[in-house]
């Protein structure tokens, strides 16, 4: 028996499934959590070495003789968290993480250096974002000299994952195009704006491969520490939205995913560069060789679970309390900005409940407000999507939330577009194992020098809830589709969410 194995760290747990991919099913799953450092000022950080435990602990729990049937291995990991190594691997101070809004000022200071918003998309395709990496790195510098003094080595969660496996250092498009230190349109770093941070911060870079190259094989150490086996393939690896458009077969033109998770994403592969001159879709490149323009909010299930916890509520009872309620929620509309936000950009935002009155201060009001919310939010991307000539066809829901039949109605009215649901659940950790496949295949002596194409593979791994990922019916097979009354109601609906955003999004800047 031969698998292939995926490995998703996530901000929260690392999670690993073995695949078999002549079976195609999933023979051995597991997870670790994550612990996170959390600060009034907006910091939130972890540390490599909880990635080193993490990772070990899932390897453990799988049976040694499935450990010993993996022959490649791809890695996902949490896009922008900067993993700040010296000279022999160790970190030098923690990750910083996605969803650490305390760079603000270094955003700032980036942009005035580099003569405005415009020409930094200009030059990498993205605006400076407190989420994005680069702003990281100036912290890092601005805030603790000493430790950027040790600096060496700038990676990513998912490079450093493979570094853990391998003992080298490599990036692929797909994450790196999430730095905002590397030029999406040539695929290259992006040296002028590197050095705006420090004269020598591309030597710190490490070596860029394609989406389906080897990473490198797995060490003596590693194999003897994780139980596997020496010289198994790792696959470039990528972000966890590259990952999970792979695994929910977001790989070729007219798919959107979008994941409902803490945070929330939309993105669709495209074959060309699709650059957004307001910022808000982020221009990367896919982990499958293309482009993955994508929009990111940090508030996504967030508003849900606080408002879940304040009732006590468990999921489930909390859906069915927010079904009470009709489209609208009578006029309550929440703006769920507890962690600020990056999508609009407002990393000083705040969470706020309005249009409260007598009549609609109900608890099933504010528990569809609450789900309704996440999703307006993801309306800002797909508007952006129309603007730039993407046409979509359809979405795949990912993600916890995408589990809850109420959420995938509210995400199909409110974008007018039919939903469908992977199998498996996992879909970062998937699209590492598919992409591993790949890499397999394609470095394969059996193959004698054929090449495998990542959408065939997706197309044949990509389980959906009412068939195969790749039909172009694929619609008429939809875990939901749009109703008419109910598309009309939510655009009523979204356009009073739009109005209170634009009315407080100025306290907040």
């Amino acid at each position: 028996m031969k698998t292939v194995c995926g490995i998703d760290l996530g901000t929260q747990s690392c999670k690993l499934v073995v695949y078999d991919f002549e079976k195609k099913s999933v023979i051995a799953q597991s997870s670790a959590p994550v612990e996170l450092i959390a600060e009034n000022d907006g910091t939130r950080e972890q540390k490599a070495e909880w990635y080193d435990e993490a990772l070990k602990a899932c390897f453990d729990k799988i049976d040694t003789g499935i450990k010993q049937s993996i022959a490649a291995i791809g890695v996902s990991g949490h896009q922008h968290s900067f993993v700040p190594l010296d000279k022999t691997g160790k970190a030098v101070y923690n990750v910083k993480l996605w969803c650490d809004t305390s760079t603000a000022p270094e955003c700032e200071e980036l942009t005035k250096m580099a003569g405005g918003e415009k020409k930094l998309i200009a030059k990498a395709g993205l605006p400076m974002r407190p989420g994005y990496t680069a702003p990281k790195i100036l912290w890092l510098k601005n805030h603790k000299p000493k430790a950027f003094a040790k600096l060496r080595h700038i990676l990513l969660p998912h490079n450093y994952i493979n570094y853990l496996l391998t003992g080298t250092y490599s990036a692929e498009y797909g994450d790196a195009s999430g730095m905002a230190i590397f030029d999406v349109r040539e695929r290259k770093w992006a040296s002028k704006i590197g050095k705006l941070i420090a004269e020598d911060l591309e030597s710190m870079l490490p070596p860029l491969i394609e989406s389906g190259a080897v990473a490198g094989k797995v060490s003596a150490d590693a194999a003897k520490l994780y139980g596997i086996q020496e010289g198994t393939l790792v696959s470039s690896g990528g972000g966890d939205n590259m990952m999970s458009a792979i695994g929910t077969g977001t790989v070729r033109d007219g798919f959107l995913t979008m994941s409902l998770g803490t945070s929330g994403t939309l993105f669709g592969f495209s074959k060309a560069p699709v650059i957004d001159p307001t910022g808000n879709l982020a221009a990367f490149c896919s982990s499958s060789g293309g482009w993955l323009p994508l929009l990111c909010t940090m508030n996504c299930t967030v508003a849900s679970e606080e408002f879940r916890s304040l009732f006590g509520l468990d999921v489930k009872a909390f859906d069915a309390e927010a079904q009470k309620a009709p489209i609208g929620a009578e006029g309550i509309v929440i703006l769920p900005f507890f962690n600020g936000e990056r999508t609009p950009n407002l990393p000083n935002g705040r969470a706020s409940v309005n249009g409260i009155t007598a009549a609609n201060f109900k608890r099933e009001n504010l528990a569809r407000a609450a789900l309704e919310s996440a999703i307006f939010g993801m309306r800002i991307g797909l508007e952006g999507f129309n603007e730039l000539g993407f046409k979509a066809k359809e979405i795949r829901l990912t993600g916890g939330g995408a589990k809850s039949p109420l959420w995938q109605s509210i995400a199909a009215n409110v974008m007018n577009l039919p939903v469908r649901v992977p199998a498996n659940t996992e879909a970062a950790a998937m699209g590492g194992a598919i992409q591993a496949l790949w890499c397999l295949n394609n470095n394969s002596a059996e193959n004698k020098g054929k090449k495998v194409s990542i959408k065939d593979l997706a197309d044949e791994h990509v389980a959906l809830e009412g068939g195969s990922a790749s039909k172009d019916d694929a619609a008429s097979a939809a875990t939901v589709k749009p109703d008419k009354k109910a598309v009309a109601d939510y655009n009523k609906a979204y356009t009073h969410y739009s109005r209170y955003l634009g009315a407080l999004s100025p306290l907040y800047k």
